[in-house]
């Protein structure tokens, strides 16, 4: 079956001229997304007439969030050089920060939690060195651990509905690879390459899974959004009115999909650039899952 490409679907959630919004999450009734080099964490109520409201502003750059179990206005974080707990009053308390140790100046970039509560979350050198970045996995005890390193620009992390698959995006090398996972104790196998991008197709950037198993990339650089078949075959392309989107959520009841995009490095960037974009989709995911502690 030939790919299907949709090329006027999206609409203005919010014009937010954002540097580089990222990490857009469903959790209740409410889309959380970030902008990374600020630093500032916002929610949009879902069906409210008003507009995002701002949760949270760090000091450091803020990669991804997920919410802690049973800790309501809590967050866990990719921030800074490390992973954060973030307070219902804003407050910071680090759990690590691994990336100090970096040879290169580096931060936190994307992160997720699995279906089993373990937040995983990937990092980058600021000036993109080769090989300088790596993946990290929370454990429910606070533990955190460098799952992979020798990474360039580490984003996605995606899983499957039931936790044994995670695809994974290096955006500098244009790949998307495929790691079988035991969720019991998040140990990695592979991985394989599911994926890769040629030069004049742009990155992938964020990532999520459907219902049905289907992954969806934001392709950085493109100005589109794809939806692959778990076999790897191209499904359905949908264009997006901006150069840079940088995520991608899938609202877990309506069929509607929220994208992230960016201004950051464009020299002409478009009236939506940096805006959260919406669109109807015919799929759905299930709402982010919180970090499990203790």
């Amino acid at each position: 079956m030939a790919s299907a490409t949709t090329r006027q679907p999206t609409t203005i959630s919010v014009h937010g001229g954002y540097e580089l919004a990222e990490g857009g999450r469903w959790v209740g009734d409410r889309y959380i997304y970030v902008d990374i080099l600020t630093g500032r964490l916002f929610e949009l109520r879902d069906g409210a007439d008003q507009g995002p409201r701002q949760l949270a502003r760090l000091d450091v750059p803020l990669g991804a969030v997920a919410p802690v179990r049973n800790r309501p206005g809590h967050w866990i974080a990719a921030a800074g050089t490390g992973i954060a707990l973030i307070g219902a009053d804003g407050e910071v308390e680090w759990l690590d920060r691994p990336e100090d140790h970096n040879s290169v100046p580096s931060r936190m970039n994307d992160g997720v939690t699995d279906p089993a509560g373990r937040f995983w979350a990937g990092s980058m050198a600021y000036d993109g060195t080769r090989g300088a970045g790596s993946l990290y996995r929370t454990d429910h005890d606070g533990t955190v651990v460098r799952v992979l390193d020798g990474l360039t620009v580490v984003n996605g992390p995606a899983f499957t509905a039931d936790g044994t698959t995670l695809y994974l995006a290096d955006s500098a090398a244009g790949t998307v690879h495929r790691f079988g996972v035991d969720p019991d104790t998040g140990d990695l196998t592979g991985p394989e390459t599911f994926l890769q991008f040629g030069g004049d197709e742009g990155s992938p950037d964020g990532m999520t899974v459907d219902d049905e198993g289907c992954l969806w990339v934001a392709v950085w650089g493109g100005g589109e959004v794809r939806r692959y078949h778990p076999d790897g075959r191209l499904l359905h392309t949908l264009a997006v009115p901006a150069p840079q989107p940088t995520s991608v959520c899938l609202h877990p009841t309506d069929f509607r999909i929220l994208i992230t995009t960016a201004r950051h490095g464009l020299t002409h960037p478009t009236a939506r650039s940096g805006a959260v974009l919406t669109a109807p989709v015919a799929a759905r995911a299930p709402e982010t899952r919180p970090w499990r502690q203790g």
